[in-house]
């Protein structure tokens, strides 16, 4: 009868240990399961993560892409500015240039024409001179 009572409780003991083992196991494959899942999500969100830098990144791109152009643009626009400006200054030194020449001109015109006069007055007077003698 002993040994039935230890059979009976080695038997209870067996069960008991064999459930607490399943029971283990159990919370064991659930946690594996929770853990899996989350490795999951937390791959989805770094992915996701990944993707709005990347987005970003893309876009600010674009931006400076478009604020250079626009540099260019107005770089482009001050240079023709300037150049218009240049242009235009040369005309009108140009036309100062000639217009200062054309009043040189007309003055060595005139002290031409004033020492053409007082020559000839100067031979007039001399002829006169010498026809009195």
């Amino acid at each position: 009868m002993k040994k039935v009572v230890l059979a009976v409780l080695a038997m209870a003991m067996t069960a008991t240990t064999l459930t607490s083992c399943k029971e283990a196991a159990k919370k064991a494959e659930d946690a594996a399961e929770a853990t899996e899942e989350a490795l999951d999500e937390a791959g989805s969100t770094l992915k996701e993560a990944g993707e709005e830098a990347m987005d970003k990144a893309e876009k600010m791109g674009e931006e400076v892409k478009e604020a250079g152009e626009k540099a260019m643009d107005s770089i482009k626009a001050a240079g023709e500015d300037a150049m218009d400006k240049a242009k235009e200054m040369g005309e009108d030194a140009m036309d100062k240039a000639k217009e200062m020449g054309d009043d040189a001109k007309d003055a060595m015109n005139k002290a031409g024409d004033d020492v053409k006069k007082k020559a000839n007055e100067l031979a007039k007077k001399a002829e006169e001179a010498t026809k009195d003698n």
